[in-house]
């Protein structure tokens, strides 16, 4: 890890704040890309395919050695549509609804670009909620206000301690960010 610094293209304060786990130094960009995708793309390569999409964004003539770009997109997929980050709150409470008493899939999609190489990967884990009252969401969209995220929840959240049963895969990754598969993609690519 020793002169590693991670170049993190997120406007998420969950990402950093994930990444700041990792104890890398980090420094913070902006990229801006379009981000709509083509029908026609799996939904489990959505995540990675807007990952890699963000990193040819950044100019990676900028990266020093040792220095690493982390790009990355969280979707929530619920029989095989993706969830997107809802546009109000009738949205919100629709995309919970829909998820209440029933299993999703979470996939992150991370790219890791250095001056030389570039490597790709994507994160699955599911999530079981729990049969939530509407009151329960309502309260929840409501209180928390989640439009900025992906499936109108964040599990780090209310909904998530009283709402998730359980997950098969990593909690992180749920959040936005697969620390324990990042850290290890990291140290095999510098």
């Amino acid at each position: 890890m020793k002169d590693i610094t991670l170049v993190l293209a997120s406007k998420s304060p969950r990402r950093r704040q994930l990444v700041d786990m990792l104890g890398i130094p980090v420094e913070i960009v902006s990229i801006d890309v379009d981000e709509q995708i083509d029908a026609t793309v799996p939904v489990d390569r959505i995540a990675e395919t807007l990952a890699c999409r963000k990193a040819s964004g950044y100019d990676r003539t900028l990266l020093r050695p040792r220095q690493i770009l982390v790009t990355a997109d969280t979707i929530v997929a619920l029989d095989g549509r993706m969830l997107g980050k809802p546009h109000d709150r009738w949205e919100a409470v629709a995309m919970i609804s829909s998820l209440s008493g029933r299993h999703h899939t979470v996939y992150t999609g991370v790219c890791l670009t250095t001056d030389a190489k570039q490597r790709a990967f994507t994160e699955a884990t599911d999530v079981f909620f729990r049969a939530l009252s509407s009151e329960e969401i309502e309260y929840y969209v409501d209180t928390f206000k989640p439009f900025d995220k992906a499936g109108a929840y964040g599990v780090q959240e209310w909904i998530g301690a009283v709402g998730v049963e359980r997950l098969e895969g990593c909690f992180y990754n749920v959040m936005g960010l697969p620390t324990a598969r990042l850290y290890q993609e990291i140290m095999q690519i510098v």
